[in-house]
């Protein structure tokens, strides 16, 4: 039993598309777990520094925390569950690999993200922005507690807007080496960007202040 709401994410395929380089893919997508929420920042700190004090600060996204932070992260969470840890780090920490027959929790791959958000929709959104999102127009300059919007489908929040998302993948190797894919839009985000199948990237080591993630699971 999780100590956060997961949902239960049927399978199927979805469509990615990196504009970029004008090149489209298909995946398709075993069944797997998707937290409903971001990870916040109560959950990040009870697993990671119990001792910290929070306040009003509990419900909100956990942000400035790096691809390499989230991963550990992921890691912790296994191993106090009980479960086998996804991730399997190089001596020098510079490498990760994912065991993907691990029943612990991981980040998901950017389409397991992509097809959650989704949720069976095939527009560039799954609601009206402002019912579904705080971004730059109505966030107040910074991040709300999570599930403060509509859900989709699939009862996911916080799909779009309120933090981007940190997912597994690479983004192109060949160009940017280590560089990661996170999704979804911000607080600080403009309309434009908080869409289902906007693409960004940063360094694994990087932290950012509206950049947080979410857990996955599989089953």
């Amino acid at each position: 039993m999780s100590p956060f709401p997961m949902a239960e994410i049927p399978g199927g395929e979805i469509e990615l598309r990196d504009d970029r380089i004008k090149s489209t893919w298909t995946i398709h997508i075993k069944p797997f777990r998707l937290a409903t929420h971001p990870v916040t920042n109560g959950l990040y700190y009870s697993v990671m520094d119990p001792s910290h004090s929070l306040m009003e600060d509990e419900l909100k996204p956990m942000v400035n925390i790096s691809w390499n932070e989230a991963i550990s992260f992921c890691n912790m969470l296994s191993r106090r569950a009980g479960l086998k840890e996804c991730y399997v780090l190089s001596q020098d920490g510079e490498h990760v690999a994912w065991d993907e027959d691990a029943d612990g929790y991981r980040l998901p791959s950017e389409a397991e993200w992509q097809y959650a958000c989704k949720a069976g929709s095939s527009g560039y959104r799954y609601g009206e922005l402002d019912r579904i999102a705080w971004y730059e127009e109505n966030s107040g300059g910074g991040p709300h507690e999570v599930g403060s919007k509509e859900p989709n489908a699939w009862g996911m929040y916080d799909m779009l807007g309120n933090v981007w998302e940190w997912c597994w993948d690479l983004y192109d190797e060949k160009v940017y080496g280590p560089y990661r894919i996170f999704r979804g839009g911000s607080w600080a985000e403009e309309a434009r960007g908080c869409g289902a199948t906007c693409r960004r990237r940063s360094h694994p080591t990087f932290r950012i202040d509206d950049l947080g993630f979410r857990l996955a699971q599989s089953i």
